[in-house]
């Protein structure tokens, strides 16, 4: 029996192993990937363009961000209604780099929703809503063992790499948005952007019990904004909600998925580097909170939250049919502690 239980200790050591070494060699493949499209990209603008895209890495500019109109927030960079086509094209396959197809296909959608925004407020409209205002800037030389980093930024979207050594990538904040979260009318009637973030959410709340719902539901009426907002950095939220430790295995198993519809936004590799952080700082210290209505189109708000990371969700905004969702790393947004070990290893 001794031997059986050092050699199934061993098997998940050496399958460890295996797991960690292939994330290592696929965070390295999406830096290079990065890197190859970033300079791709570069390499086509015009010297004006090229002055407003590349910045260098330690600009204040590169930790500034928000999710509001650019008419409220400006945005340094390039915008994709001012590029040719092909660089456009090149454009977006710098966004693939770091998507997954689900992410790429939500971010198009988001932005094709400002020509929804166009319709419904027509000439009351306060701003011009324009799916082509979406800025992309690099921060950095592209590739090679100095950090460097790019973002992809606009109305209700915010993706921020740092790729540091050539083979680590740090990706949050990541903020997805969706105006409407429903659209009512139109052509479009029916098309729920985000509806992945609501539904996993709901099949969790749906599986507690009457006390487990009496504790993860922590005040009747929903925020009208995540409380983080886009502050620079963020620190942990009040501990509420029910813990992972306290559910059973199936409603375990409905947190995973839920954390898993955030991660699933980028590629694999990046995603499975995030899971691993969550798993290695405990699942079961993970925390469910729900606030506001539970009926499906009302106000509502919930958030999970971790030792190294939360994830804010608010539906509120125009009589719940507005979505703003964000994933933050308490240590790790922009990059932060990518770069700390890096200074740390190679002193500059």
């Amino acid at each position: 029996m001794a031997r059986s239980t050092l050699a199934r200790v061993g098997l998940a050591a050496a399958l460890a192993i295996v797991y960690v070494t292939s994330v290592a060699i696929g965070s390295e493949k999406s830096a290079s990937a990065m890197a190859t499209a970033a300079k791709a990209w570069l390499a086509s603008l015009t010297a004006e363009q090229r002055e407003q895209a590349a910045m260098p890495f330690d600009a204040a500019d590169r930790t500034a961000w928000h999710y509001v109109p650019n008419e409220m927030f400006p945005r340094k960079g390039v915008t994709l209604g001012t590029m040719t086509d092909s660089q456009r094209a090149l454009a977006r396959e710098l966004l693939k780099t770091g998507m997954s197809q689900r992410g790429y296909m939500t971010t198009e959608q988001i932005m094709e929703l400002e020509k929804v925004l166009q319709v419904i407020e027509g000439d009351k409209r306060r701003f011009p809503r324009d799916p082509g205002a979406y800025a992309l800037a690099v921060f950095g030389t592209p590739g090679g063992s100095s950090p460097w980093g790019w973002r992809f930024v606009g109305h209700h979207i915010s993706f921020h790499f740092t790729i540091v050594g050539g083979r680590t990538v740090g990706n949050t904040p990541t903020f997805l948005g969706a105006n409407p979260a429903e659209v009512r009318e139109g052509p479009q009637k029916g098309q729920r952007t985000l509806a992945a973030e609501e539904d996993a959410a709901r099949a969790l709340l749906d599986a507690l019990d009457s006390s487990e719902r009496s504790v993860a539901i922590v005040q009747a009426t929903a925020p009208n904004e995540m409380l983080t907002e886009n502050r620079t950095a963020v620190d942990p939220l009040s501990p509420i909600g029910i813990k992972a430790s306290a559910m059973n295995p199936p409603q375990r198993d409905l947190l995973k998925k839920l954390i898993e519809v955030y991660t699933g936004y980028m590629t694999a590799d990046i995603a499975s580097d995030r899971m691993e952080k969550v798993q290695k700082a405990g699942l079961e210290n993970v925390a469910f909170a729900w606030a506001g209505e539970t009926e499906r189109g009302k106000k509502h708000y919930y958030r999970i939250q971790g030792p190294t990371f939360l994830v804010e969700y608010d539906n509120s905004q125009n009589d719940g049919n507005h979505i703003h969702s964000v994933w933050r790393d308490f240590n790790g947004d922009f990059g932060r502690d990518l770069l700390r070990e890096h200074l740390q290893a190679f002193p500059h």
